[in-house]
């Protein structure tokens, strides 16, 4: 089996896979307790309004929320179907990228998803590129320093960035750099107010001023697991004979490491570096709270909290099925990195 075969048979394992943990998640979703049904009939209850349905519906007591309003709020949010139904008609237009409309936004789930979109983008991929570009090179030079200084203090630096939660530093960091302290950058939001006014490098730059709190946060974790692996994998491949082998036939330093071992160190970098596909939908609840960012974390939370099975659903496929090409993008980097790697027994 060629490269291609192996890749188009993976990319056909995917649909049962994702069929699979949709239909899970589709289950488990839709049995816990507080759905739309129960949230429209609580509103009711103490006076809120549900449509048509309301008119039927005495404020006095619970005895007035009749079986027949009950049908018609299960018609109206599609539970008057058997699940396994149900599971068919939202995997049906699955297959057209429409996951419905939201229960509590009131909009297709597509659009919702869309529109929180750039926030995750954009702290997601700047933070990935930042940690790979960093905690990379800082891994080699590390461990071709191993035990000076420099290894010593960097060790130390990061992690006790590592000890320190994301929202904490958050927090610290308002307070002593915001407005509040130094007055060094902007707490709140993506923008100025007045940012669609400025000119394209002064909108820019406030683009990119109100960035770097936030974005310190979401990288801090990210370092000091990075960094280590890459110099522990690369001290590791350091002490094989094959190296030894090559320094003993006058091969200088500089083509041992680079050439010869770092393409080795870099396979479990290679493990988890298909995880890159993930920052199109990273999000934290807490740093976009923190610092008023209106993201896929946000969304997230607001949607578990007010059970909105539909926009629940749209973030569980689109992540999964991001996770699973991620995977896909891992095997495929040991080609690169290994071209012993044989397809031909692949399943």
């Amino acid at each position: 089996m060629n490269l291609l075969e192996y890749i188009g048979r993976r990319l056909l394992a995917l649909i049962p896979t994702l069929i699979g943990i949709s239909f899970i998640s589709f289950l488990l979703i839709n049995s816990a307790p507080g759905g739309p049904v129960e949230q429209a009939l609580q509103r009711m209850r103490f006076g809120g309004g549900e449509g048509s349905a309301s008119s039927a519906v005495s404020s006095r007591n619970d005895s007035a929320v009749t079986d027949e309003v009950i049908q018609s709020l299960k018609r109206q949010y599609g539970f008057n179907k058997p699940l396994i139904t149900r599971y068919g008609i939202w995997l049906g237009k699955l297959v057209r990228f429409d996951f419905g409309e939201s229960f509590n936004y009131h909009r297709k789930v597509t659009e919702l998803i869309v529109e929180k979109f750039p926030v995750s983008l954009l702290f997601g991929l700047t933070s990935f590129l930042l940690t790979y570009l960093i905690c990379i090179p800082l891994g080699i030079y590390k461990a071709l320093y191993h035990g000076t200084k420099f290894d010593l203090f960097t060790s130390a630096s990061i992690f006790i960035a590592y000890s320190i939660p994301g929202f904490l530093l958050a927090i610290l960091l308002i307070v002593y750099v915001g407005p509040n302290g130094f007055d060094l950058f902007p707490i709140q939001g993506l923008k100025s107010e007045l940012a669609d006014t400025m000119p394209f490098f002064e909108r820019v730059w406030d683009r990119i001023h109100h960035a770097i709190l936030p974005l310190t946060c979401y990288c801090i974790g990210g370092f000091a697991s990075l960094t280590v692996l890459m110099k522990n994998s690369l001290l590791e491949e350091i002490k094989k004979d094959y190296v030894r082998t090559a320094r003993a036939k006058g091969l200088d330093e500089n083509t041992v490491v680079f050439k010869h071992v770092l393409r080795n160190a870099l396979m479990p970098i290679a493990t988890g570096i298909g995880s890159f596909l993930g920052v199109f939908f990273a999000g934290s609840l807490l740093l976009e709270t923190v610092f008023n960012l209106d993201g896929i974390g946000l969304l997230s939370y607001n949607s578990v909290m007010q059970r909105d099975y539909n926009v629940i659903m749209g973030l569980l496929t689109i992540q999964t099925f991001i996770f699973l090409l991620g995977n896909l993008f891992s095997d495929l980097l040991y080609v690169f990195l290994d071209p012993r790697v044989d397809f031909s027994s692949a399943g």
